[in-house]
């Protein structure tokens, strides 16, 4: 039985957006003298950081497992993937477990619980191989965004 373990991408421009939505609130809380939130907020953030990077991806054999550090989230079979598709909105699905603009749209040829899922492993070409040998019927349609955005490959 041979595991395989991806980590999530992870988008440095998504750590900026959530300092600068909690940032206003923080300098509030800061100048009224409200220290007791501010740990509150504080925890928040921190909690969403734990969240987005604890978020892996295994393949175990003929398996897809996502888990959200040691909480498996859901387990999709590999030869059930029709085609990966390059997709680069943040919140476009209820199926997005990524931490990342950049991410991979796998897509099922067979009825499941869910038509697609977003995933963002941090080593795309090697995770795609690992899918291709299990399953060689997958279509692979990837397109990368050029700009200022994408400088070494770099998520922004």
């Amino acid at each position: 039985m041979l595991k395989k373990v991806y980590r999530s991408r992870f988008s440095v421009l998504l750590l900026v957006l959530i300092l600068v939505i909690l940032s206003p609130l923080s300098i509030l809380l800061f100048t009224h003298k409200i220290y007791q939130d501010m740990y509150i907020l504080g925890s928040v953030f921190v909690f969403a950081i734990l969240i987005y990077r604890g978020i892996h991806y295994i393949i175990i054999e003929d398996k897809l497992y996502i888990k959200i550090w040691f909480i498996p989230t859901c387990s999709l079979n590999i030869n059930d993937i029709a085609s990966l598709t390059r997709s680069y909105y943040l919140f476009d699905t209820p199926t997005n477990t990524t931490a990342s603009f950049k991410k991979l749209c796998i897509q099922f040829s067979i009825k499941t619980p869910y038509s697609y899922i977003h995933v963002s492993p941090a080593k795309e070409k090697e995770f795609i191989e690992e899918l291709l040998i299990v399953n060689p019927n997958i279509y692979v349609s990837l397109y990368d965004k050029k700009g200022i955005g994408r400088i070494f490959d770099w998520d922004i």
